[in-house]
Parts: structure tokens; sequence; C-alpha cells
């Protein structure tokens, strides 16, 4: 059984970028840390604990393949969510209807705009991928960059082969590269890193 404590007490504003980034540093640690880490002379993995154990044990020396077994433990399952929902947001809540964008939820036929059920295909409606792709990335693939007017999308091509001919040929038709016309990519801060 794991047991855990979720504490919901902390919170941040937009505008207080270093609270902020200091959340975010705590949330994505580690779960070892690395400069607890060292070799002993003989081979084995040294651990030096943060905090001694009552019977005042300050490190733990391990095998390396034990070792290699601890750290493999804590790799989660595949296809596991690890996020997990508390309180409205949890998928048991009636009023999870309430909050969610697509309005999924057991409460989803109480709480219905039109007091009539849905359809499975209203049930099941989310984002689209390409709304996810201007959401996260910025790039809006529904507007048309010359133009400013509204794009379709008319096909999805996922073979590899097919791109790659299709890459091919636009860079012999154009002067300039076709990837000097994709939006601008965009990375975390380097101040995150430093």
């Amino acid at each position: 059984m794991v047991w855990f404590s979720l504490h919901a007490g902390v919170a941040t504003k937009a505008h207080e970028r270093k609270k902020l980034e200091r959340l975010c540093r705590y949330i994505s640690r580690p779960a070892l840390s690395v400069k607890w880490l060292s070799l002993t002379p003989n081979g084995n993995i040294r651990y030096q604990l943060k905090t001694p154990y009552r019977d005042a044990t300050t490190h733990v020396i391990v095998e390396p393949l034990d070792f290699m077994a601890r750290l493999a433990a804590l790799i989660p399952k595949p296809r596991v969510n690890l996020t997990r929902f508390h309180g409205v947001f949890s998928p048991n809540s009636t009023h999870r209807a309430l909050v969610t964008p697509a309005r999924r939820g057991k409460g989803n036929q109480r709480h219905s705009d039109k007091g009539m059920e849905k359809t499975p295909a209203e049930r099941r409606a989310a984002m689209t991928w390409a709304q996810r792709l201007k959401r996260v990335f910025n790039i809006d693939i529904e507007t048309c960059r010359e133009c400013g007017g509204s794009a379709k999308v008319i096909a999805c091509i996922e073979d590899p082969a097919v791109i790659q001919k299709i890459l091919t040929r636009l860079d012999k038709q154009t002067p300039r590269r076709w990837t000097d016309r994709l939006p601008q990519g965009r990375a975390p801060p380097a101040s995150l890193f430093g």
C-alpha cells in the first residue's frame, strides 16, 4: 500500500515567476538525488541519507545490480495514469461535469446545459489535436499564414516513407527550405536549468 499526503495549500499567481519556478522545481524533482550518490572502492553504490535514521545510519550501501533493481521499481507501469485527481476533478465526482471542458463526469446528465441527455459523440467530445497544438505550442494550423483565412485539414499523413517523399519534394521545389516556414519553437527559459 502506498501512503501519501495531499497538500493543496500552496498557490501562486501568474506574475509570481520566482515562486512558480520554485514550485515547478519542487514537483519535478527526481525520486533520487544524484549529489548524494557515490561509488565505494569495491564498486558498490553508496547513498548518503539526508537525515540519519533513528539507529544513526547515515549511508546505505548496495551492490550495483540491487541498486538498478530498486531504481527499476520506481518506473511506473506502462499506460498507468500518473496524475491522480481529487475533489471535483476526480472521476467519480458528481460535480466534475461543471469544471471540465468536455463536461465529462457522473453529474453530466444532471448538470447538462439543455437538460437533455447528450449523444455519445458529445460525451466523448474533447479538444481536437489542432486545438491542442494551438494551446500547447502556439501553432495554429486552422488559420492560413499567408492570407489569415480559415484553413481546413484535408489529410493526416502518418506513413514515414510518404512523409519523406513529400519533404524531399518540397526541398527541391522551393528556393527556401520548408523548415523556414515553421513557427518558432518554444523552450523553457534557460534560467530554469542554470
